[in-house]
């Protein structure tokens, strides 16, 4: 992933440009998307949905090859690759994870307040008597997890594809050897499902940013001397399941007398949420400090007014919230899972019966 410089600059070796990432990454059958030019989120949707509320997966403009939602329209063909770049040479490369069979490491080193001592790897209990003085970080929480069984810290694992982020962050990029098990995307400070603090886990529902993106912060740099990715380490497959990073599939519901009229019941529901969403991901097309939480926090309110009154499945509608607010606000993971989870609490406290719906 790195060519020679060119005349302008001799003996200097350049990052690749954005069209040879893309398509060097689609040339290993990972489907990628543009990213806004000088942001690791994706670029803008067109006018029309940005104003039309409709399902992202189901978007129109994929067929029209456009870029239209993020990872949904993430390709492996050339033709559209060559024309998304061609038409925008300095949009950044992401990288849809669940349909390349990847699972990265995004290992945070942000300045936050540190969580007590149950919430820094889920699910392990460490006694008083660990000395956690210096503890700051993912980089932390990531070498005591390995420790704690007995592995190499994958931060320091040099058999694999490894990116430094301009933040001070890094990814550590692993192929998923058991592509019948799925794994689901989490951030590091989820109450919910989470490998360890300020540890965010992209997989399936998630995209990852790829290297040579550039932002005014820096540009994404591989880290060591190896670019592809290695097997998933089977302790950490063995983590990931633990802390209930699997995909299960969904049981079928019984059938009940009422389906109709609950499918329907359902549907004016997801009418009403659907466009509460589609606001949020629109301000990923937005500057900071325009409505991002009031939106967030509008629909999750009003999906867990939905949710309490059995007019949608909670985990679901959560997973929902999440992927949009991920979509809008990839750089703030903790901040967005807090509102979601305080505004869905708050909004199932008080059953909402649209009219129609009661």
């Amino acid at each position: 992933m790195q060519r020679h410089a060119d005349t302008a600059s001799p003996g200097v070796a350049q990052p690749p440009r954005p069209a040879e990432v893309a398509r060097w990454l689609a040339s290993r059958q990972w489907p990628v998307h543009p990213l806004a030019p000088g942001r690791k989120t994706p670029a803008a949707n067109c006018a029309e949905c940005r104003t039309r509320s409709h399902d992202p997966s189901r978007c129109p403009c994929h067929a029209r090859g456009g870029w239209c939602h993020g990872f949904h329209s993430a390709t492996t063909d050339p033709a559209r690759i060559d024309g998304w770049w061609g038409r925008e040479p300095r949009a950044g490369v992401g990288v849809s994870c669940g349909p390349a069979g990847l699972v990265v490491l995004d290992v945070d080193a942000h300045a936050a307040q540190v969580p007590g001592r149950d919430r820094l790897l889920p699910g392990i209990g460490i006694p008083d008597q660990v000395d956690l003085d210096g503890l700051a970080s993912g980089f932390d929480t990531l070498a005591l997890l390995a420790a704690y069984r007995g592995q190499q810290n994958p931060a320091e694992d040099e058999t694999t594809l490894r990116v430094r982020t301009p933040s001070g962050g890094l990814h550590i990029w692993y192929l998923n050897p058991e592509p019948a098990t799925r794994f689901r995307s989490s951030t590091g400070s989820s109450p919910r499902t989470a490998l360890a603090w300020q540890v965010d886990v992209r997989a399936h529902g998630g995209y990852i940013v790829a290297p040579a993106t550039r932002t005014p912060a820096g540009v994404y740099t591989p880290a060591g001397a190896v670019r592809e990715p290695a097997p998933l380490p089977a302790w950490l497959a063995t983590e990931l399941t633990r802390t209930g990073h699997v995909i299960r599939p969904s049981p079928l519901p019984a059938p009940r007398p009422a389906a109709k009229t609950s499918h329907a019941r359902y549907g004016a529901a997801e009418g009403l949420l659907e466009p509460l969403l589609e606001s949020v991901r629109e301000c990923a097309a937005l500057s900071e400090g325009t409505g991002f939480t009031e939106k967030l926090n509008r629909a999750a309110y009003t999906a867990g007014g939905l949710v309490g009154a059995g007019h949608l499945n909670q985990d679901e509608t959560r997973r929902r919230l999440s992927e949009a607010a991920h979509y809008a606000r990839p750089h703030q993971h903790r901040r967005s899972e807090s509102i979601i989870d305080a505004a869905l609490s708050a909004g199932a406290s008080r059953p909402f019966h649209p009219r129609g719906l009661a």
